[in-house]
């Protein structure tokens, strides 16, 4: 298994830094525990054990637990035919981390999404604006503690008189007895 062989590559560079390679499934992921390192382990793994390709950048929220959000780096190696996951955690209070982007410059967007939508900043990112929800939005909606049916809020600068209806509208699935009930788009007005 390559990827087994790459992730204990990037374990004896970084030690105790990384934890034990995982497998699951066939899938091999590293734990980082400093995020701090997280520019240096995504260098090391693109230059010296061949992750030339950032598939994408997960977030997760763990609301209630410190540190709150985890982020999940999956890599991969087109010529070896492998895939990586780098995992690691940022506290509320920090809730930030360097970029990577001067790593793999497909990063760009994914950091971007990420602060937009969790809050979550990345030190180093030239250009970390909002990619979804309008600049000056208060709100980070993929928090746990954004509530499902959304929160009343005026559009800045829009043609509109009163608030934007930001409560969930046709998005929030209803209570029922199946996923089809449940699905927005063949509720009518009325459900």
């Amino acid at each position: 298994m390559a990827a087994l062989e790459s992730a204990q590559k990037l374990k004896a560079k970084f030690g105790a830094l990384l934890s034990e390679p995982s497998e699951f499934r066939g899938e091999i992921s590293l734990t980082l525990a400093d995020a701090e390192q997280i520019f240096e382990v995504c260098s090391f793994a693109k230059h010296h054990a061949g992750f030339d390709y950032l598939v994408d950048i997960t977030s997760i929220d763990n609301y209630g637990a410190d540190p709150r959000w985890t982020l999940v780096y999956h890599l991969r190696s087109v010529k070896n035919n492998e895939e990586l996951r780098i995992s690691t955690s940022v506290s509320e209070e920090k809730s930030e981390l360097p970029s990577v982007l001067g790593v793999w410059r497909t990063v760009n967007w994914h950091e971007r999404e990420i602060y937009d939508m969790m809050g979550i900043r990345f030190a180093g990112h030239p250009d970390l604006r909002r990619i979804l929800m309008w600049e000056g939005y208060p709100y980070f909606p993929l928090r746990k503690d954004f509530p499902l049916a959304g929160k009343p809020t005026d559009l800045p600068g829009v043609a509109f008189t009163q608030p934007a209806p930001l409560e969930g509208g046709p998005f929030v699935t209803a209570p029922g007895p199946d996923a089809i009930s449940r699905e927005p788009r063949v509720r009518t007005p009325e459900n």
